[in-house]
């Protein structure tokens, strides 16, 4: 080959390929509505829209103010709870106890107060400590034993359900509580835990504030601390997780004192809004918590899921129960409605995220 001809040949050819300059389907960057479908709460939140959608149009007062001031209120009682329970799922576990937890507390509060005639504060107090204790046991037995969150859990249902009722009817002789509302210091708890603001001619709970600001703070631990890549990962796999240094028995076992906070709150919430408490509430609510954080994309296995999410399954639950009353239907339909909604949004969060996948 002539000078010439090596000249033109290392002209024509084309240069090899470095190091970064030939992508596959691992490295190309997917398109921003592929990488929105994957988000855990991209269906729930089409879901939530759908039906607001619909109740608009089959029940005319959801368009008033005040109707959406009453939807929002039930959805925070619900949703409040809904995080601590979700964050719990994403870490692998379940808590059964949560319903009567919340009866559990708001009882023990009233009883300390009003048996023992001191400020409700110190009732208040003592219901935090009884409730982040019964979380504690719960987190510390299933680490012990090793059983399964749903039998652990399941156990301190039936007890909190019988101890309510047991403990209650024995100390006031009722099945309820005594009126703590002319007590010291309720109207201070009254307003921390179950006041009302105005927002133009539109009164809006405070407990619709506090949901909000637990979902932002949730959402914040999730996604920028150490604390929520530990929940991520023992849900994920708590062998792998423990073997890469992750503190899997203060990990699950702060995540159950989370919902004993939760019920806690919610307690407090029911106590100050009602000034009694009925021993025998709460059985059944649990697994309203569990079908937020499910239909908010949280997966029963573990592993997966976000604070938003359930944020948008708690508004379903609210919309629901208010919209059916608005609409003037009989009230008996609204666990139908519950169940549907359960079954579609499982199925939509499947199909999103099998299509991003395959994507």
């Amino acid at each position: 080959m002539s000078m010439t001809q090596q000249a033109a040949a290392a002209v024509t050819t084309p240069p090899a390929p470095g190091p970064g300059t030939e992508k596959d389907g691992r490295t190309t960057e997917r398109p921003l509505a592929i990488r929105l479908l994957a988000r855990p709460e991209i269906g729930v939140f089409l879901g939530a829209v759908a039906v607001w959608v619909f109740f608009l149009i089959s029940a005319p007062p959801v368009r008033d103010g005040g109707s959406m001031a009453n939807i929002l209120y039930q959805s925070s009682t619900i949703g409040i709870m809904a995080l601590p329970v979700a964050l719990l799922m994403i870490g692998g576990e379940f808590d059964l106890s949560a319903g009567v937890g919340v009866i559990a507390s708001a009882l023990t509060a009233s009883m300390v107060a009003y048996q023992l005639s001191m400020n409700v504060w110190v009732g208040v107090i003592v219901a935090l400590v009884a409730s982040l204790g019964i979380g504690f046991l719960n987190g510390w037995l299933l680490m012990r034993t090793g059983l399964p969150s749903f039998l652990v859990t399941l156990g301190t249902f039936l007890i909190l359900q019988g101890v309510n009722l047991a403990v209650t009817k024995l100390i006031t002789g009722n099945v309820a509580t005594d009126d703590i509302s002319d007590m010291d210091g309720f109207s201070q708890a009254k307003a921390l835990f179950s006041s009302s603001f105005d927002v133009g001619v539109v009164q809006v709970k405070i407990t619709v504030v506090w949901w909000l600001a637990f979902a932002a703070l949730a959402t914040w631990v999730l996604l920028r601390t150490k604390y929520g890549n530990w929940i991520f990962a023992v849900g994920g796999n708590k062998d792998s997780a423990r073997a890469v240094g992750v503190p899997v028995a203060f990990t699950k076992i702060s995540l159950f004192m989370l919902v004993g906070f939760g019920a806690w709150f919610v307690g407090m919430h029911q106590l100050f809004a009602f000034n009694t408490v009925q021993s025998g509430e709460g059985v059944g609510q649990e697994l309203i918590y569990i079908a937020a954080a499910v239909i908010g994309g949280c997966l029963l296995t573990g592993g997966s899921g976000s604070a938003i999410g359930p944020v948008f399954g708690a508004f379903m639950f609210g919309m629901v129960q208010q919209g059916i009353v608005y609409a003037g239907w009989n009230p008996d339909w609204f666990k139908a409605f519950l169940g549907v909604m359960l079954l579609g949004a499982t199925l939509i969060n499947l199909w999103v995220s099998r299509a991003a996948t395959r994507r």
